[in-house]
């Protein structure tokens, strides 16, 4: 880390933030985690895209969102949805199938929703949700609100269509979203030289005019700042920004994908680029936290995972009486 990077949290409010990016990003680690566990168990069932290695970028940006900006991501978004504020019991219940859950357990954990903490998704379809992400600013624009939107996606969704309507829109129409590209690298599982002729994404947003910025989205600091003037550009410019976030996961796409289109020995090594050891080791050698410090979060944060999964044992499967409900309306006559 640069010398400017280690500066940001030698004062004692800096510590409080780093103490907070640390817990926020352990917690996404260790409730991921024990997601793959409970899923080996079949607790958890269908699809699951786990976020580890990731941390970072959830983490950075949405610590400077306000209560009021819109958010939506993609079907790999437990991060996102804990990094928000969501309750991780209701997050364990959706993904149990429990009524109990964010969704009432009928979305599972590829459709995440919190209207409360304005968390639009969780959505399935690669890029789909770029398109929404327009349409709510420029509702948001229309209603003269000095919120945004932020939207986070993949690489993989900068080579659909709807990535590029969706930037050609923002720019004419000149609305106030956030385009978070998360690049890991490999979409579902092809490598971003056999899907992209351009591999910088960041090239992408000035053809659209957009502002662009890439990041090392394996520090949370590095994101947090970028991701902090980028939010405050949009908040007072009205205008869309793309932030790209270089980043790596650090399991397979899913727990179904058999991880064959990369080496064993790529990902060891992009393990030394862990977000949580850097943050961790910084504030370490600087004497900014003790072990103490760390053993109390690690146990407060395995508390909080085992109620999270006690409050997902004990929820309630929906009443197949109800298996209509929100579904088909009633007829009238």
């Amino acid at each position: 880390m640069d010398q400017e990077t280690e500066i940001q949290i030698l004062t004692a409010s800096d510590r409080d933030r780093g103490l907070q990016l640390l817990y926020q990003m352990k917690l996404i680690r260790r409730f991921e985690e024990k997601s793959a566990e409970l899923y080996s168990k079949e607790k958890i069932r269908g699809f699951l895209h786990l976020y580890v290695g990731e941390e970072a970028v959830a983490v950075g940006v949405i610590q400077n969102l306000t209560a009021d900006d819109n958010l939506l991501s993609t079907y790999r978004e437990h991060g996102h949805a804990l990094a928000r504020g969501i309750n991780p019991g209701s997050i364990m219940a959706e993904m149990y199938g429990k009524v109990q859950g964010c969704s009432r357990g009928r979305g599972g954990s590829m459709h995440l929703f919190d209207a409360a903490t304005k968390f639009y998704g969780g959505n399935a379809i690669v890029a789909g949700h770029l398109a929404m992400a327009v349409g709510m600013a420029l509702a948001s624009k229309k209603q003269k609100k000095n919120n945004i939107t932020c939207c986070f996606f993949g690489e993989g969704a900068a080579a659909e269509g709807e990535f590029h309507e969706a930037m050609n829109l923002a720019a004419l129409w000149s609305v106030p979203v956030l385009f978070v590209c998360e690049n890991n690298l490999y979409a579902m599982g092809t490598a971003i030289r056999y899907s992209h002729s351009v591999v910088e994404i960041e090239k992408k947003g000035p053809a659209y005019g957009i502002e662009t910025e890439a990041v090392d989205g394996m520090n949370v600091l590095s994101v947090q700042k970028a991701a902090k003037l980028a939010i405050e550009k949009v908040r007072t410019a009205g205008k869309p920004f793309l932030l790209v976030c270089n980043t790596y996961r650090f399991r397979a796409h899913s727990m179904f994908d058999a991880e064959l289109y990369r080496d064993k020995s790529e990902v060891e090594e992009w393990k030394k680029k862990d977000p949580i050891s850097q943050l961790q080791n910084l504030m370490s050698n600087q004497d900014i936290i003790s072990l103490k410090d760390i053993d109390e979060i690690n146990e407060k944060i395995e508390s909080e995972v085992l109620k999270a999964v006690e409050f997902a044992e004990k929820g309630t499967w929906e009443p197949v009486e109800d298996l209509k409900k929100f579904v088909y309306s009633e007829a009238r006559i």
